[in-house]
């Protein structure tokens, strides 16, 4: 807004990205909503809502999970920009937040501006319809649906089904830069550290009964 950049150093373009070697692109390109207006308030609000929700929900003490599905899905979401004239992909990246959001919610009862009632599920269409109203392409938003379909097919369906197994699996760098690690319950202190523990259980003894 202030000009300082414009969208053409950050809009997806591969023949850059590949050739001038301006690799920002594959990051920039999702977080750009256009200029301040109705449509980027609308995604921001969503993208912090169904984000914040999910993180919260069903990925709480999950974070490397969390973070491999970001991963997971833009990638997904660039391999479709290489084959497809598409600028800018933060709208779709928002409606997979909100579709795999949606299917693992699926007895949630919506409201639309007070207009519509519906299914969590359902959720996604009406936010598409919505953007077909604004004069929008509906493609972002049918490809953040696939990809958030591919996601949750993947990650909640496929490996419930028979002969099925999971197939996203989290790679152990993430999980050793985001998730805490688990305590070992056969983990035996050293004397030293046993020696440093014993005054303070002693203080916390005597907080807890004094005398």
């Amino acid at each position: 807004q202030l000009e300082f950049i414009t969208p053409f150093q950050l809009y997806f373009n591969p023949d850059l990205i590949f050739r001038k070697f301006q690799i920002w692109r594959l990051i920039t390109n999702f977080l750009f909503f256009g200029p301040l207006g109705f449509s980027f308030f609308f995604n921001m609000i969503f993208l912090y809502r169904y984000c914040r929700m999910l993180e919260e929900g069903s990925f709480r003490g999950r974070t490397a999970d969390f973070v491999f599905m970001f991963l997971f899905g833009g990638f997904l979401m660039t391999l479709f920009g290489l084959f497809a004239s598409l600028f800018f992909l933060g709208q779709a990246f928002t409606i997979m937040l909100v579709y795999v959001w949606s299917r693992r919610n699926p007895y949630i009862r919506m409201n639309f501006f007070g207009l519509l009632n519906f299914q969590a599920p359902f959720l996604p269409w009406v936010l598409m319809g919505f953007s077909l109203l604004l004069g929008n392409s509906i493609i972002i938003d049918l490809l953040g649906i696939a990809v958030g379909h591919i996601y949750y097919f993947l990650e909640d369906v496929f490996p419930n089904q028979p002969g099925g197994k999971k197939l996203l699996l989290t790679p152990s760098f993430l999980k050793m830069v985001f998730d805490t690690p688990e305590e070992d319950p056969n983990y035996n202190p050293l004397p030293e550290d046993r020696l440093e523990q014993q005054p303070r259980n002693q203080d916390q003894n005597e907080q807890q009964h004094p005398q």
